[in-house]
């Protein structure tokens, strides 16, 4: 289906054919007209998908359509879990929404507080935004909600296993009106907070599901290494970074130093890497991952914090150096590549520590997975055995019956006999004389 079959006013649709886009993915054809027609949604799709602009187009032409609610409230808030997602969302707005009237900003926490208010008070018309901190804004009376027309939540399900439920919950209460419209877009939709989220939010929502996220992502190779230890990972890494042709790389691991001490051993084996964790300040995270979109890096090293929303089409290859406590952030991860109709390689390194994990992401992908060995450089590992079940110890009736046999008997406790005697009253202490003696001759 063509964009300009959805009826899209005509700046809009320029703005897509400027960008390239031609054809609209099956979230798209499914999402944009019942968004259009004013339905509250509940929609997932995998990732990469094209559920930005699912969400940015119909937003979009209701703001050209129709009359504001209000002449200062903004007419748009869009909320994402992390910064990243954020700015991902807000430049691809910006890009969209060129052609337009409209003034967008962007809302993060770790930023200067005092420019956002200086920012909001010029009566933006979309918002772009983390939930923690526009609700600390809507909470000092910076900016109101009265007259919002569209909230729409992008990875929804992140947002509430980040805590974000209460945020969530007091920006929803500022805006309830009848006539605003919500969307809810992710990956995963099966999660019950969403669902019990959603009841709270939504008016009688369409709900659209395009694709199990479970299901088999035909344009990325998934490959599985056994490994035995730290220097066997980083052994294998090196192998691949070596003999495998790739554009750009993005390498997962489990914890924050994790990515500073391997973006250092990346270095020093001549490949140029960068580190990003929650902990840097907002200003590095920019510089860092503006640095590996102009591809002025060929490796990034992360958390899971670069696992949802980016939208990097040069990233040829996704390397879980650890793999993740949740499943479903494999299925995140491995996303980042293979986007927009490209291949991609997804590989995963799985040592003992790693076991438990790997059978969750087997359980939850519902898949035959078959482990790919490096000749030369095959693990001793070969997965850990399910623990054995103890024996329940019968603890009933039977067995005190037996301990009883077996302990010996008791011996009987011997009679105590009393005797009855006759008061006689006190008995005085006879004294004895000197020199006298006892019957006894004592």
């Amino acid at each position: 289906m063509q964009f300009d079959q959805f009826n899209l006013d005509n700046r809009l649709v320029k703005a897509i054919e400027h960008l390239g886009f031609e054809q609209a993915s099956e979230i798209q054809q499914h999402a944009i007209p019942s968004a259009m027609a004013g339905n509250d949604l509940i929609a997932s799709s995998k990732t990469g998908s094209g559920k930005t602009l699912a969400f940015l187009l119909p937003a979009l032409h209701r703001l050209i359509r129709q009359r504001a609610l209000a002449k200062r409230d903004p007419r748009v808030v869009i909320l994402t879990p992390t910064r990243e997602l954020a700015k991902q969302v807000f430049s691809q707005l910006r890009l969209v929404s060129s052609g337009t009237q409209f003034k967008s900003v962007l809302i993060l926490g770790g930023e200067n507080f005092n420019d956002q208010v200086k920012v909001l008070a010029k009566e933006p018309h979309i918002i772009v935004a983390t939930p923690g901190r526009l609700a600390d804004h809507l909470k000092q009376g910076h900016f109101y909600l009265h007259g919002l027309e569209l909230l729409i939540l992008d990875e929804a399900d992140r947002m509430l296993d980040l805590g974000f439920a209460d945020q969530l919950k007091q920006i929803h209460q500022a805006a309830d009106h009848r006539k605003r419209q919500t969307l809810m877009f992710s990956a995963t939709m099966d999660h019950q907070q969403v669902e019990d989220f959603a009841l709270d939010l939504l008016n009688k929502p369409k709900r659209i599901k395009v694709g199990e996220i479970t299901s088999e992502h035909k344009d990325i190779h998934q490959r599985f290494v056994l490994t035995d230890h730290l220097d066997h990972k980083e052994a294998l890494l090196n192998h691949l970074l070596s003999n495998e042709s790739f554009q750009q790389m993005i390498i997962f691991t489990a914890t924050r130093s994790d990515t500073e001490r391997l973006a250092s051993f990346l270095q020093e084996q001549g490949v140029d890497s960068v580190a990003l964790s929650g902990d840097l300040k907002q200003s590095d995270r920019n510089r860092i991952m503006e640095q590996f979109a102009k591809g002025q890096a060929k490796v990034l090293v992360t958390t899971d914090l670069a696992s949802r929303g980016l939208d990097l089409v040069n990233v040829s290859h996704v390397i879980n150096f650890d793999l993740p406590k949740h499943p479903e952030e494999y299925v995140h991860r491995i996303g980042r590549t293979g986007r927009a109709g490209e291949k991609g390689d997804a590989i995963s390194f799985i040592g003992p520590k790693d076991w438990q994990s790997y059978l969750s992401i087997q359980g939850f992908l519902q898949q035959a997975i078959e482990f790919s060995v490096v000749n030369g450089m095959e693990a001793k590992f070969k997965g850990l055995k399910p623990k054995a079940k103890r024996k329940p110890t019968n603890k009933g009736p039977a067995t005190k019956a037996a301990q009883k046999k077996s302990s010996k008997p008791k011996a009987k406790p011997k009679k105590r006999v009393f005797h009855d005697a006759q008061d006689i009253g006190d008995l005085p202490v006879m004294r004895r004389k000197p020199g006298e003696y006892t019957d006894d001759g004592e």
